[in-house]
């Protein structure tokens, strides 16, 4: 009987999501025979039409943490609401210490925000916004502040459909 080799292929699926690689970190454990080293990775995907998710996965290498921190925010993919390339509606999303400011920008402005809300702004598929970050600039911490800003926003059709009335009256 000859012994038959099966080979672990990488095969990267294009399902219509970018990602972006935000951070990696140097994470030790120090246990009785000494330290032990991982990585940390934080990854943000989108597909630039108004979903998107972020993942942090962890692992002894890094391309094995990258892949974990991508399926794991594949996983966790919300849908927010685009309006001309904008959001609808002033809102401040908040964790932990850090609170993201989110205005909607005028035509033509771009995207004016920082670090790891613009990753956040530009892979959900905003072209115009105005953001800043307030407290704690911790990538991870900005991330879901921002995320969770942009859950709570309503598109004027969706307050008129909760209320039962047109949209004319809002």
């Amino acid at each position: 009987m000859a012994k038959r080799e099966f080979k672990k292929q990488r095969v990267e699926q294009n399902d219509g999501f970018d990602k972006k690689m935000l951070e990696i970190r140097r994470v030790v454990k120090v246990v009785k025979g000494g330290r032990t080293l991982r990585f940390s990775a934080l990854v943000v995907v989108g597909d630039k039409k108004g979903r998107v998710g972020m993942g942090l996965g962890k692992a002894a290498e890094v391309p094995v943490a990258i892949d974990k921190a991508t399926k794991a925010a594949k996983k966790n993919l919300i849908t927010v609401p685009v309006v001309d390339g904008t959001v609808p509606h002033d809102t401040i999303g908040k964790y932990s210490t850090s609170s993201v400011v989110i205005l909607p920008g005028k035509k033509g402005s771009g995207i004016i925000a920082g670090g790891a809300a613009r990753a956040v702004f530009e892979l959900a598929g905003y072209s115009d916004i105005t953001s800043k970050i307030h407290g704690s600039t911790n990538k991870i911490n900005a991330v879901k502040a921002t995320l969770n800003g942009l859950k709570g926003m309503r598109t004027r059709e969706q307050v008129a459909a909760l209320r039962g009335k047109p949209v004319e009256e809002i």
